[in-house]
This record gives C-alpha cells, sequence and structure tokens, in this order.
C-alpha cells in the first residue's frame, strides 16, 4: 500500500469542544471543530468581541484548557476590564498561565503602504507563543484590523490562508473575529475571509421597530452537522446567552396526574383539573376575571405547599396584592413563607429574548411547580409576530422541560370576544384553553365561562354564568336558550342557523371543528 493512502485510513470523524457558552452547543450540535479554525462574522456591537473573549475564558476556568487570545484593535486594559464587567475572575487564571492575553494592538500612527506586505512576524509569533505555552483555545480580534489599510484583496487572501494553515497545523480551536459592513450583505468585510475558512459562525445586530434583536447563525461548519437558521441571543452580566428556540425537542415527560385549578366547580368542567405538567390560556376580555383566575389558580397551589412564580405584566406589585386581599387571599403571607414570588415588569422595559431569559433564570432560582403568567398578550406589542411566535415556543418548551403547570392570561381585543395573536400562535400548543365572555341578555351585562379544550381528557362543553364577589369566582349553571356567546353576540332564542339545535349540539359542533382546525394547521402558519 502506498504511504499516501496508509495515513488516510483509519480516520476518525472531527470531534467537538464544548465552549460553556450557554446555549452554543446546542446550536452547532457539541461546539466548536477541535483543532480546526472558526470564523466569527458580525458588524460592529453585534457581540463579536464578547462571544471570543467569553470563549477563551470559559475554556481557561471551565474546562481547564489553556487559551491564547491576541487583541489588535483594543488594548489588553480595556479587554481585561470588559471581561471583569461580566463578572468573570480572570486574575488566577492570568497569574496560572491558563488566559494568556497578548496586546496587538495598533499604535496610532500613519502608515503607508510600500512594497508587499505579509503576516510572517505575526504567524511566527503565533506559532512560538502556542508551541510554548502548550495552548488548546486561540482566539484573534480581529483580523481586520490587519488589513484595513491595504486594499489589495489577493494579498489579504493569501496571508489569511498562512495564518488558517498555521492554526490548523498546530491543531488549536481557534475563532478569528471578521467585521462586517452590513447585517445582510458580504459575509465578511474584504469578502475573501469565508473562502478560506472551514467554518462560519455570523453574528446579527438588527434594529426593527426601534428594538434591537441580536441572533447568531452557524453558516458553514466543514463536516460537521449543526443547526441552520437565526437564532436570537442577548447580553447580560455573566456572558451571552443563546436561545436556541426552533432547535428544541419535544422530548418533555408527560404526567397524568391531576391538580386542581383552584375552583371546585372549574374542575369538575375540566374534568377532573389540570394535568401536573399541562400549559392552560385563559382569554377573555379586560374585566372579565383573569387575572382573578389566575390568583385562584397560585392561591391554590400555595395553600398546598407547592411553590408558585407568577410574573404580572400589567398591574403592579401593589396593585395585586390588594386585588388579591380583597379576594381573601393573603398573598403577602405566602411570600414569607417563600411559597410565592410575584416578580411586576414593564412589557418595554426590555426585549422578548431579555424577558425569555429572566423568566428561565427566575424559575432556576426559585423553582416553582406551578407558573403564572398575566397578562401573554401584554407582550405582543413589544415584538414582531415572528418573534413572539419564537418567544412563545421558547417559554412554553422551558415551562414543559421543568415539569410546571403553567396558567396564560390572554387579553382580546374586543368585550365580545375575538382572537388575538396570542391565541393564534398558542392555541395549538397549550393544553387547556378556557374561554371567559360577556353576555348580554335584556339590559344585564352577565359573565360566562367555557372549556373549548383539555387535552387528553373528556370537558364540559356548555357555558357556564359565573359571577365575581368578595369570595372570588362563583360559576353557576349553564346558560339557557342563549346563542352566539362564543361565536358571535349573544342572543336569546333560537336562530335561522341553530333552528332545532340545543346550545350544547352546538358548542359541540363548535368544538369540533376547531379541533380539526388545530390538526390541520399545527405547526404552520405565515408571519
Amino acid at each position: 500500500m502506498s504511504r499516501n493512502v496508509e495515513h488516510l485510513l483509519h480516520l476518525e470523524p472531527q470531534e467537538k469542544v464544548p465552549t460553556g457558552v450557554e446555549g452554543f452547543e446546542l446550536v452547532t450540535m457539541g461546539g466548536l471543530p477541535k483543532g480546526r479554525p472558526t470564523l466569527l462574522c458580525g458588524s460592529s456591537g453585534s457581540g463579536k468581541t464578547l462571544l471570543s473573549m467569553e470563549v477563551a475564558y470559559r475554556s481557561a476556568a471551565v474546562y481547564d484548557r489553556t487559551a491564547l487570545l491576541f487583541t489588535m484593535e483594543e488594548p489588553a486594559t480595556e479587554i481585561v476590564r470588559n471581561i471583569k464587567r461580566m463578572g468573570w475572575d480572570t486574575d488566577p487564571l492570568v497569574r496560572s498561565g491558563k488566559l494568556i492575553i497578548i496586546d496587538l494592538s495598533p499604535v496610532p500612527v500613519p502608515v503607508q503602504e510600500a512594497g508587499s506586505y505579509d503576516l510572517e512576524g505575526l504567524i511566527a509569533q503565533v506559532r512560538h507563543i502556542v508551541q510554548d505555552s502548550g495552548a488548546e483555545t486561540v482566539v484573534i480580534d480581529s483580523v481586520g484590523s490587519l488589513f484595513q489599510q491595504f486594499a489589495d484583496a489577493s494579498t489579504v487572501r493569501r496571508e489569511l490562508f498562512r495564518l488558517i494553515h498555521v492554526l490548523r497545523e498546530l491543531q488549536v480551536t481557534s475563532i478569528i473575529t471578521a467585521e462586517r459592513l452590513s447585517e445582510y450583505g458580504p459575509i465578511s468585510r474584504y469578502g475573501v475571509e469565508e473562502f478560506v475558512s472551514d467554518n462560519i459562525i455570523v453574528l446579527r445586530n438588527v434594529l426593527r421597530a426601534e428594538k434591537v434583536r441580536r441572533t447568531i447563525q452557524v453558516v458553514k461548519m466543514r463536516g460537521d452537522a449543526h443547526h441552520t437558521g437565526e437564532f436570537p441571543f442577548t447580553i447580560s452580566r455573566g456572558g451571552i446567552s443563546i436561545l436556541p428556540l426552533s432547535a428544541r425537542e419535544l422530548t418533555q415527560p408527560s404526567s397524568s396526574k391531576r391538580v386542581s385549578i383552584g375552583n371546585d366547580r372549574l374542575d369538575e368542567m375540566l374534568g377532573g383539573g389540570l394535568f401536573r405538567d399541562a400549559l392552560a390560556i385563559v382569554s377573555g376580555p379586560t374585566g372579565a376575571g383573569k387575572t382573578l383566575l389566575a390568583g385562584i389558580f397560585a392561591a391554590d397551589g400555595c395553600s398546598k405547599g407547592e411553590r408558585v412564580l407568577m410574573l404580572a405584566y400589567e398591574e403592579s406589585r401593589a396593585q395585586l396584592l390588594r386585588n388579591a386581599q380583597s379576594w381573601g387571599m393573603d398573598f403577602e403571607k405566602w411570600e414569607s413563607w417563600d411559597l410565592l414570588r410575584v416578580v411586576c415588569q414593564y412589557p418595554e422595559a426590555m426585549g422578548l429574548e431579555d424577558h425569555l431569559l429572566m423568566i428561565q433564570r427566575e424559575i432556576e432560582a426559585f423553582k416553582p411547580t406551578r407558573l403564572v403568567i398575566d397578562s401573554l398578550s401584554a407582550l405582543e406589542r413589544i415584538g414582531a409576530v415572528r418573534y413572539f411566535r419564537e418567544f412563545v415556543i421558547g417559554l412554553t418548551s422551558y415551562a414543559r422541560q421543568n415539569e410546571l403547570c403553567t396558567l396564560f392570561t390572554s387579553a382580546t381585543p374586543r368585550l365580545s370576544g375575538g382572537d388575538s395573536i396570542t391565541e393564534a400562535h398558542i392555541s395549538t400548543i397549550t393544553d387547556a384553553i378556557i374561554l371567559l365572555r360577556y353576555v348580554e341578555i335584556g339590559a344585564d351585562l352577565r359573565r360566562g365561562i367555557s372549556v373549548i379544550k383539555m387535552r387528553g381528557s373528556q370537558h364540559a362543553k356548555s357555558i357556564h354564568e359565573f359571577a365575581i364577589d368578595n369570595r372570588g369566582m362563583r360559576i353557576g349553571e349553564p346558560f339557557a336558550n342563549v346563542h352566539n356567546i362564543i361565536l358571535g353576540m349573544p342572543r336569546p332564542g333560537a336562530t335561522p342557523a341553530f333552528e332545532g339545535k340545543q346550545l350544547a349540539e352546538v358548542i359541540e359542533d363548535w368544538h369540533d371543528e376547531h379541533e380539526w382546525f388545530e390538526k390541520a394547521h399545527k405547526g404552520g402558519g405565515d408571519d
């Protein structure tokens, strides 16, 4: 067998090394390709330097791999300050030689291009330091600073190829950052960097409707599998958090245990209560009793010794506690017993990704068994429909993963009902839908409640009248001889469309149509 063929035998697939960046391993299906360079591109402010710094820091701090950080734009002193602002303790790593920062930032003097230009000096320095330190991770930030004063693209391509070849030869896992001029234009500034790179990751910083949204996309990972598409990420103290919403898998466990919603009559309508890991949505117009029902659900959990996390987006904490007290629910007592945590947040205070990350952090810290969000529809107005859909998917997936019994409220735009964006994008992934409606009969305005969906269980099909008083919610008997409560404006007596049918039959027909629509459109829909 020839020597040229023999060295190709018994080769193993390329291994990936974890980075420790939250969500990065899920998006890349394992991390960065071991011993290979990765080009990290992004416009100004997209997070290139921070992501590359975090990879270097966590490589040393978490995985005990020596990391080299070559900074070619910012002085090393600024790099260290930026790292410490994130709460990362670099001093022990720098002292021990686990994290080595090499300052190659330019001196502000005029440069005149004359003759040929190469990176021989830099390449020799990289080779020497890597071999001397035994580094396994190398970050070069940014390669653009080497070429910005030189116009010859062929020179850029040749020298960048030499640099990448040396990094590959040294078998170090490396990141080279490069600048982009636009979010959806050419991948790199000079248009040649991507052609000599095995792996390309793009960061974007998009401003839409006065909201900034950062995303990460794995464009190429030669010889390795990875998730495609853009994934949102957020930057906070502690580092970067990638939210791989569409990469989540439906592998969550399912429970057949029932829990009470807090009202015996409504439990009967639900067929025995909610399942332990159920996602339920309460939908209705303003003032119909959505927040009351959410409070009843939270109070039932606390009274049984369960921890409940309640997030309010429409009322202040003082208003929420006052209203609960008027219904006989002592939220302050349960807070003092560490059974209830109430978080009130103005929706516009942050973006959808930041809200999702905040909710996840609260769940991780408090470890509740029940989650209440009042109201989910308040978050609709702070992002595009597509982004809101991704937020809902991420939130519900995380709730299921943690086996939380979750209750959302959603406001409909009209007093007589009507769909909201929330209902359109969450109804197919919820286990239970409870509708609250106003019913006008004669000169009286009454309230009606109906369960139109209870996945995995039989439930009542009739629309019950209910009242709100100082004892909370009292559910009475079904309405008689009133039609179109759910489908339109309610009116007494028979109508030509429903001649000869009882109200229960009408609701049964509507319920069947709703389930058929869900099955036909599950997972679909346009922006």
